[in-house]
């Protein structure tokens, strides 16, 4: 039997030492409810300084982590997202949303959409059509910009600042109508409005005469995994309608979460009275 060399064995077990303590400080950061300094990760890490920063440096240079150019501590980047967002293609998520489109399009007779982050763009999954005249075309298996449509800043809302800003760095914030968000500073707002009340609008942003509503689907973990939308004309989705739309959305996105394995935290108050 052939002998590997000890020098060749000795390398390749350096390089799994090197991947585990990568896949380690991904998990770090994964965990962390905020972005973590260089000295919080050695610590939890048990490396030296030299080392841990050597380690975030390539992860850096891959997007797999990014650094706060005014802080300098770490969090995940957008790649992570990017990489994920094409692992759903062996997830049947349509076979999972395709019930909750057909009801939310039978109540309320508009066109509705299930669709993903990929990429940094909106991907459309699966649709199913109003069969009203007047209705929205957009196709599945199209794209679309992030900042302009109900989905794409739906799901824009979940992510980070640093992962926000990535994307509109590559993306820009093209104006395509009179009512598009073309500002970050726009974008920002816009984006604490919807962490807020819970869904997005795309008041004519994307298309003149057109009004889409959506609201995001949760995996397992609490991440965000795709967003529904509903789509119609301006004359039907009116301003008056879209809170009463925004919260059927809601509640089928909140159904959809459920069955693909999201269970809320219960807020403390209530965990206290349980008890």
């Amino acid at each position: 039997m052939r002998r590997v060399p000890h020098s060749k064995t000795r390398k390749f077990s350096y390089r799994v030492q090197v991947l585990d303590r990568a896949l380690a400080a991904l998990e770090i950061l994964a965990g962390s409810s905020s972005e973590c300094s260089l000295a919080e990760l050695c610590v939890v890490l048990k490396l030296h300084k030299s080392t841990v920063h050597r380690l975030m440096m390539v992860l850096e240079q891959h997007r797999l982590v990014n650094k706060n150019p005014d802080t300098g501590r770490y969090a995940l980047g957008l790649k992570l997202f990017e990489l994920g967002s094409k692992a759903l293609g062996g997830v049947d998520l349509r076979r999972y949303a395709k019930p909750y489109l057909d009801r939310l399009q039978r109540e309320l007779g508009e066109t509705v959409f299930f669709c993903i982050l990929d990429d940094g763009q909106v991907f459309y999954l699966e649709k199913v059509e109003s069969q009203q005249s007047v209705r929205t075309g957009c196709t599945v298996g199209s794209r679309a910009p992030v900042h302009c449509t109900a989905v794409g800043k739906a799901m824009l809302a979940e992510l980070t600042d640093a992962e926000v800003s990535e994307i509109v760095h590559r993306w820009g914030l093209k104006s395509v109508t009179a009512n598009t968000i073309t500002t970050p500073s726009a974008l920002r707002a816009e984006l604490k409005a919807i962490r807020s009340r819970g869904y997005a609008i795309d008041n004519e942003e994307k298309e003149p005469g057109l009004r889409c509503v959506s609201a995001v689907v949760r995996g397992e973990s609490g991440k965000m995994l795709a967003a529904l939308s509903v789509s119609g004309p301006a004359f039907r989705v009116t301003p008056e309608r879209v809170p009463q739309i925004g919260k059927v959305v809601m509640q089928a996105a909140g159904e959809l979460s459920r069955e693909l394995g999201y269970r809320p935290a219960v807020p403390e108050y209530l965990r206290t009275a349980a008890g």
